[in-house]
């Protein structure tokens, strides 16, 4: 694989940027402020200045944006002094597998400020506008997640502040999860006057990877719609007494109490739901990344629900290398920046945010675009910086499925040499899984090891092939793709894969995962990508059009996509990969599914053989 050049030479994770001091020691917030949108609805924005002892400072500046369905009124203080100096007092943790402790040192890392109205960009001048997209919050209208309305309304509210007294021309987004989306969504539209993105835990396609995962349902999408539905009943009432937007506020709450609820389960319990496929419906709230012309950075996380956007987002979005960048740590969705601000790691969230926006919106020249422009946290390793990903040097290996035995299953170079059949055992999945790591966003890794460090539990309800002990450390860099033949009992399977690193006790730490329903299992062969020609990350269509039946008894090749990810496995480690039929909580098939869904087994023969296909170093 050729490895670019970069016009300058990387700095290396641990660099620091000056962000200087605080030039305002006071903020104010003018809260609740309606927008008129084109069709007359009134969103709700918060506008936070920097200030002094007579008032908001009323020097135009430049405004950050960030647009939110979570209720602007609960992010005006998040974090403060004393919130990063318990993520600092629970005390240093080894790293090499990401536990509660970690999940704890995400209050040290500068996340809050991203999270809600950052203290540290107000005070260093900049204006914060935090927006209730439609629907929510304190906002009127109809809520439809990243529907037209609402990318629209993005537009609308750019240009409105734009035109403000108080700003200088000169925008910039920013957000985490949700908001984060929207940023990139704002900014595949091209609007006048964005000039960078700071985008944290974002997914290139959430319905693909959030909502329909591996082509079927995920409960935490569920959790999530009751979440918005609930807080969005939770106004400012003061905001709408004083904007005279209460009445327009009830009657749309009233005309769609609960939105997407009913068509969740719709989906859930439907035979053949037309949203339970990929369709256009869907895509069209898809950010074009292409488009985004503007410096970008991008924060992701190797076990975040959107694990496979990270490298997917900064490959497609079209500026050059340091005016995008690419910073993946060691942990999940509601754990971004655990570690940060270590002298052994990047700095502190709130701190890059800051030095991006500096650099491309005040154009001060600090060196953040000299920075990585891939900056990762090796799984059980380092922070390392990268020109380029995968890792230099990177080879293809692909690793065979065998079984002696049912309890004594291999992973190896070779092939296999006799046929041999496995089948899925039909136990119940276990709680402690690193599934359920991945699905409460970290927050089960507070329980015990068994919640995301040690999948030895989950694994009972497994199928699990396993490498001898390496002779040398070994780096995995890349996707993956699991190649499977396999029969099924019914007329569906549903495959739940997660591959581990095995120490020396046994412990079995997930790197990375993936899924796939057997009648998903089309393969994009234009979209797909190879490596010598090989198969590394398959692309599923996941439409209704592309659905390939599963005949009950009749063998059939299936190739499963393994979310991207950079992993040391040291002296005496081993390879495993465990098969499941199914991924709970992450996942849970809808009741049509589960109904055609009997007996899995996967064959493992010379002329249809079963095996892993990486990319690595010292494999």
């Amino acid at each position: 694989m050729a490895v670019p050049t970069l016009p300058f030479e990387s700095l290396p994770p641990t660099a620091r940027f000056d962000i200087g001091p605080e030039l305002y020691q006071r903020v104010h917030l003018l809260p609740d402020m309606p927008i008129r949108m084109r069709d007359g609805v009134a969103l709700s924005a918060d506008l936070t200045r920097p200030a002094d002892e007579t008032g908001p400072i009323t020097e135009p500046m430049p405004v950050v944006v960030s647009f939110t369905p979570y209720n602007k009124k609960f992010f005006r203080a998040l974090g403060g002094p004393r919130v990063r100096a318990f993520g600092r007092w629970v005390g240093p943790s080894d790293r090499r597998r990401f536990t509660g402790r970690d999940a704890l040192h995400t209050l040290a890392g500068g996340v809050f400020d991203v999270l809600g109205v950052s203290r540290t960009l107000v005070t260093r001048g900049y204006a914060y506008l935090m927006v209730d997209v439609r629907g929510t919050g304190t906002s009127a209208g109809r809520w439809d997640f990243f529907g037209e309305d609402e990318q629209l309304d993005y537009l609308e509210v750019l240009r409105w502040a734009r035109e403000q007294p108080w700003c200088n021309g000169r925008v910039a987004l920013t957000g985490i999860s949700y908001n984060a989306i929207a940023a990139l969504l704002a900014a595949g539209r091209e609007p006048d006057g964005l000039e960078a993105i700071f985008a944290v835990e974002a997914g290139e396609n959430p319905v693909r990877e959030l909502g329909l995962t591996g082509g079927v349902p995920t409960p935490g999408l569920g959790v999530w719609l009751v979440g918005v539905n609930t807080v969005k009943w939770m106004p400012s009432i003061g905001g709408l007494l004083a904007s005279g937007t209460a009445w327009e506020f009830l009657r749309d709450r009233l005309a769609d109490p609960v939105s997407w609820l009913f068509r969740s389960l719709g989906i859930a319990l439907a035979e053949r739901h037309d949203d339970a496929y990929l369709n256009d419906n869907w895509n069209a709230k898809l950010a074009e990344l292409e488009k985004i012309k503007v410096p970008t950075w991008l924060h992701g996380s190797w076990h975040d629900v959107y694990a496979r956007s990270n490298f997917r987002m900064y490959n497609r979005i079209s500026t050059d290398p340091g005016a995008k960048q690419l910073v993946v740590d060691d942990g999940y969705h509601l754990t971004p920046g655990s570690g940060l601000g270590a002298a052994d790691a990047p700095q502190a969230l709130d701190e890059l945010q800051c030095a991006w926006f500096d650099r491309w919106v005040k154009g001060i020249d600090n060196g953040i675009d000299r920075y990585g422009p891939i900056t990762l946290r090796q799984l059980g390793g380092d922070w390392v910086a990268r020109e380029s990903y995968p890792v230099a040097g990177a080879r293809l290996h692909r690793l065979y499925l065998h079984a002696n035995a049912p309890e004594s299953a291999g992973l190896a170079p070779e092939p296999p040499t006799v046929e041999q059949r496995v089948t899925l055992p039909r136990t119940l999945p276990s709680l402690a899984s690193s599934n359920t790591a991945v699905i409460s966003m970290g927050l089960s890794t507070l329980l015990g090891r068994r919640f995301g460090s040690d999948d030895r539990w989950a694994e009972a309800a497994a199928l699990t092939f396993t490498t001898e002990p390496f002779d040398t450390d070994v780096v995995l860099s890349g996707p993956m793709n699991l190649h499977l033949w396999a029969e099924a009992a019914g007329a569906e399977a549903f495959w739940s894969v997660t591959v581990t690193d095995v120490g020396p006790d046994g412990a079995s730490a997930a790197i990375t995962r993936g899924a796939l329903l057997s009648s998903l299992r089309a393969v994009d062969t234009d979209r797909s990508g190879y490596v010598d020609g090989e198969l590394v990350a398959a692309e599923h269509p996941m439409t209704a059009e592309s659905v390939l039946p599963v005949t009950p008894g009749e063998p059939f090749a299936i190739d499963i996509d393994i979310n991207a990810t950079e992993a040391i496995l040291y002296a005496g480690h081993r390879l495993r990969v465990a098969v499941s039929g199914s991924g709970f909580p992450r996942h849970l098939l809808s009741l049509p599914q589960l109904r055609k869904v009997k007996g899995q087994t996967v064959i493992l023969a010379p002329d249809r053989p079963s095996y892993l296909t990486c990319t690595a170093v010292g494999l």
